[in-house]
């Protein structure tokens, strides 16, 4: 029994110095896949293993920064897609320069709202209990945009693909189906968010998070919707 105590104490002792994992004094350092890409590709198979390693390796606001303003990037370039190649009727009506700035400022003011729904969702967090810290909270968010990032572009691509073929087959038409892939494309943001989130506070599931948030959107999409039939809001 001694000898298997020694025994698991050196391994666990060895574990300390793997080659692909060392501490840097403020922070764990991984050196296997720490390309971005290959980076994502794990979030997409394990959201919270991965949002585990890059709050252990304490990253920076700068590099956080980063991620949030690559995964803006993408969003400019996914509703750019699908305002200009494929518009809707509203977007049909406005002139390209309109188009653009509202592009344009949805690009800039999303990092700030970024960081405020960051805030939130922290305070709400730790109202239930999470034990995280608002730079967890920001790193599960942040890495949960970037990682869910490419399904709104592929869907933003669907949308294309589904106005091009209208002509072809009149059901792509129907608001239904045509608005099919901007809700698809929520479903990922909200997930990968959510288990991040979970993750960054120690909650043991993910679920009620993302019931939460889902929630939560389906609500303020109401709200659009109430808006636009009384006419307060016209752009959409």
């Amino acid at each position: 029994m001694t000898m298997d105590s020694n025994e698991a104490k050196l391994d666990l002792s060895l574990s300390s110095f793997r080659d692909d994992v060392f501490s840097t004094g403020i922070g764990k350092r991984h050196t296997d896949r720490s390309g971005l890409a290959a980076r994502v590709v794990d979030g997409w198979k394990d959201m919270r293993a991965s949002t585990r390693r890059l709050i252990e390796e304490n990253p920076t606001e700068g590099r956080l920064l980063f991620y949030i303003l690559l995964s803006d990037m993408i969003f400019f370039l996914s509703w750019s897609l699908k305002a200009v190649v494929a518009p809707s009727l509203a977007a049909q009506q406005m002139l390209p320069l309109e188009i653009g700035m509202i592009l344009i400022a949805a690009l800039f003011m999303r990092t700030f709202w970024v960081y405020v729904f960051s805030m939130v969702l922290w305070v709400i967090a730790i109202a239930f209990g999470g034990s995280g810290s608002p730079r967890d909270t920001r790193a599960g968010v942040f890495w949960g945009s970037i990682v869910a990032a490419p399904f709104g572009l592929f869907f933003a691509f669907v949308t294309v693909a589904f106005t091009s073929l209208e002509q072809s087959f009149p059901i792509l038409q129907g608001s239904v189906i045509s608005q099919a892939p901007y809700w698809l494309s929520l479903i990922p943001f909200v997930y990968f968010i959510s288990a991040g989130v979970a993750e960054a506070h120690q909650f043991k599931f993910t679920f009620p998070m993302f019931a939460g948030l889902t929630l939560t959107a389906m609500a303020l999409w109401l709200v659009v919707l109430y808006l636009r039939a009384t006419g307060v809001l016209t752009i959409g």
